[in-house]
């Protein structure tokens, strides 16, 4: 069993706001100890003691809006027309280039097919695959008509959604998706600007659906996420039970006190990069700002910040994760995320890091073990060579990740540092 004793570090440890010196001790997969100022831990025999040069140890990140299989499409269709074999494998790809930009733990917010979430999860469960802890999706769950449901009278196309109507077909593609392995299952209640049929505030999925496919998703033993941006879809989320809801652009008054009360159970998040890149830097993938302004994403945008401005304010639970995978937001930018959330939504640097570490971690079904520094919690753990609360985007690209530990394994090794073997795994 590896063990590694971390002398000469500056510690944030997803609790308190600001970094002190200090030590700590990896046993196994787990952190032994953690103790404050310089000598305080021994150095047992078989621990490797490694110098952090005053660098951060810190929690690694987690992705709470994660779409792997998501492979740079333009259009919605796209990743249906993917033949499956080659998204297999690129999705493989961008699970091991996820992990070297620090993101230790993902939690999928869908799969653009059916399984393929599912066998990327388990060959890295199995240790045959380098990427993130994976909680494993099925696509989303959506009606006709609805966010997914790319199909016209005279063609038929597919893209990320998996198309059922009424209770018994909702009961039924739920039942699917947990007989395929799936971790999460996820809801399309509202529709979306990117969506011509189905705008953002269109209410697509009916209450009796989403209540029943949440109870047997609950049956199940999986947690549910949904995608509702339309104030009235984030009611009928709360209403039937849903454990994370994304989006929530256009909540009203009523919508923000629903959450409020349920804010010890249910965890949101934004997905805001896609918001964010669409209006300030469409333009390089043919989004216009006449584009984007017929689309109504600058209006979607300015909701969304007035949104998270209360969120904040009543205390929610709120998860970093900005819908990357699609042509204009590549995967590789979503550690920025967390600079968004300081400079849109008014959350201090501390604040923004714990949405993408202890929040995160409680989203992936490990609270108080997973997105902290402490003992008992689980080794995922960075080394950063700066200081992230000074200037987040050390945490964008894998430039300043000196270490990346997943459980307690090594996945970049600070000790190779000065023979480049972090730039090695970066390329």
């Amino acid at each position: 069993m590896a063990s590694y004793l971390f002398r000469n570090v500056q510690i944030w440890d997803g609790d308190k706001d600001d970094p002190y010196p200090g030590e700590v001790l990896v046993e196994g997969n787990r952190i032994k100890a953690v103790a404050q100022g310089r000598d305080q831990l021994d150095s047992i025999n078989a621990a490797e003691v490694i110098d952090g040069g005053g660098q951060t140890l810190m929690p690694g990140l987690v992705e709470g809006h994660c779409h792997l299989s998501f492979v740079g499409p333009a259009r919605n269709q796209d990743l249906g027309e993917i033949p499956p074999e080659e998204h297999l494998l690129r999705t493989m790809r961008n699970a091991t280039f996820i992990l070297n930009h620090g993101f230790t733990s993902c939690y999928s917010a869908a799969s653009a097919k059916l399984r393929i979430d599912v066998v990327v999860r388990q060959e890295i469960e199995d240790g045959y695959l380098a990427g993130p802890r994976y909680r494993a999706a099925g696509p989303e769950i959506t009606v006709t008509g609805g966010l997914g449901d790319e199909r016209k009278q005279h063609i038929n196309a597919e893209s990320f959604g998996m198309i059922a109507d009424g209770i018994d077909e909702i009961r039924k593609a739920v039942r699917i998706c947990c007989r395929e392995g799936v971790d999460n299952v996820k809801f399309n209640v509202s529709g979306d600007e990117f969506v011509g049929h189905a705008r953002a505030e269109i209410v697509s999925m009916t209450e009796a659906e989403l209540t029943e496919g949440v109870r047997v998703a609950h049956d199940w033993g999986k947690r549910v996420a949904c995608h509702s941006r339309a104030a009235e879809s984030v009611k009928r989320a709360v209403r039937a039970g849903v454990d994370c809801i994304y989006h929530c652009d256009f909540a009203d008054e009523e919508a923000l006190d629903m959450l409020e009360a349920v804010k010890d159970r249910v965890i949101v998040g934004p997905a805001f990069g896609l918001v964010h890149n669409s209006v300030f830097e469409g333009d390089v993938v043919g989004l216009t700002r006449d584009v984007v302004e017929r689309m109504g994403l600058p209006r979607k945008l300015e909701h969304t910040i007035a949104t998270y401005h209360e969120m904040r304010k009543r205390g929610m639970k709120v998860v970093v994760g900005g819908d990357y995978g699609f042509t204009v937001t590549p995967m590789g930018q979503n550690a920025r995320d967390i600079g968004h959330f300081v400079k849109f939504f008014g959350y201090s640097p501390a604040e923004a890091l714990r949405c993408a570490t202890k929040v995160g971690g409680e989203l992936m079904g490990h609270k108080d073990e997973l997105g902290v520094i402490r003992a008992g919690a689980l080794a995922d753990i960075l080394l950063v060579d700066g200081d992230p609360l000074e200037d987040l985007s050390l945490l964008v690209g894998p430039d300043h990740f000196s270490m990346i530990m997943k459980d307690g394994a090594m996945f970049r090794d600070p000790r190779q540092r000065s023979v480049g073997a972090h730039r090695i795994a970066a390329e």
